[in-house]
């Protein structure tokens, strides 16, 4: 996917904590990384801690799916760009992705379903307000020419010849 067809939304160098006895980040760090840079957009399109609150709602990621392309290394200077690939008024499917800043080259993937949910009553599948269905839905529209991300909709599975 070319970057140029997702928005930046996080930038995060890979701290000395986060590498493991392979000398590269840990796999748990790279779902760190993606689901701060998911409380980014989320912030951006209107579902902010402060709305979170006082409208009694929240988030639920139902199902994400991680690649690890290339592997990166303490002090790699990292950024995080995301894709709407589809919203309706209860759920936002994401795509996200890590590239090495400097460098281009494409780290990881992340791609997500997300449900947003009241919590008076449960919790319990909710509509989201008009106005984040529409950021939602302007995110979308941003990028709907573009080709959809090569990961997304992977199957994991042994190949077999």
């Amino acid at each position: 996917m070319n970057k140029s067809a997702m928005t930046l939304i996080h930038e995060q160098p890979v701290l000395p904590e986060w590498i493991d006895y392979n000398k590269h980040m840990n796999v748990a760090y790279y779902v760190l990384i993606f689901d701060q840079s998911l409380d980014e957009f989320l912030d951006e399109i209107g579902l902010t801690r402060e709305y979170r609150s006082s409208a009694n709602c929240t988030v639920y990621v139902l199902e994400t799916h991680v690649t690890y392309i290339q592997e990166v290394h303490e002090g790699d200077p990292l950024e995080i760009y995301a894709r709407v690939l589809d919203c309706d008024e209860k759920r936002m499917h994401l795509f996200l992705e890590m590239r090495h800043r400097d460098k281009g080259f494409l780290a990881a993937t992340s791609e997500q379903m997300i449900m947003h949910l009241s919590v008076e009553d449960g919790p319990k599948a909710a509509p989201m307000p008009e106005f984040m269905q529409s950021n939602l839905q302007e995110h979308k529209d941003r990028f709907a020419d573009a080709p959809p991300p090569q990961q997304a909709g992977a199957v994991i599975g042994i190949r077999r010849k």
